[in-house]
C-alpha cells in the first residue's frame, strides 16, 4: 500500500467571515443571518467566535487657549467575530453574495 503524498489527499477548502462593526448588537445580528443561511443549505458553521474589541482613545482639548489642564477623552470600539465554515457548498455562497447587511458592517471572505 503506497502512501499518499499532501497532493493527493485532497483538504476541502475552510471559508473564513470576519464580520467587523461599532455596534455589537447589529455584529451579533449579522452572525445569527449568516449561521441561519448556513443551517438552510445544510452547512456546518463554526462559531461566531468573538475576536479581541480594538479601542481606540482620543483625549481633546475643551478649549483652545485657557485651561489647558481641562480635557475631554473619547473612545472608539471596533467589535469583531469570526464565523468559518469547514465545507462550504455552491448554495451556501451564493445565498452569502445575496446577504444584505446593516450599514455600519463590514465583512470579508477568506478561503484556505
Amino acid at each position: 500500500m503506497a502512501k499518499k503524498t499532501a497532493k493527493e489527499i485532497e483538504i476541502p477548502p475552510i471559508l473564513k467571515i470576519k464580520l467587523k462593526a461599532y455596534d455589537h448588537k447589529v455584529i451579533d445580528a449579522s452572525c445569527r443571518q449568516i449561521a441561519e443561511i448556513a443551517t438552510r443549505s445544510g452547512v456546518e458553521v463554526a462559531g461566531p467566535i468573538p475576536l479581541p474589541t480594538e479601542i481606540h482613545k482620543y483625549t481633546v482639548n475643551r478649549s483652545s487657549f485657557i485651561h489647558k489642564d481641562s480635557r475631554e477623552q473619547f473612545e472608539m470600539r471596533i467589535h469583531k467575530r469570526l464565523i468559518e465554515v469547514p465545507a462550504p457548498n455552491q448554495r451556501f455562497i451564493g445565498a452569502l453574495r445575496d446577504l444584505n447587511l446593516p450599514a455600519g458592517v463590514e465583512i470579508e471572505v477568506k478561503t484556505t
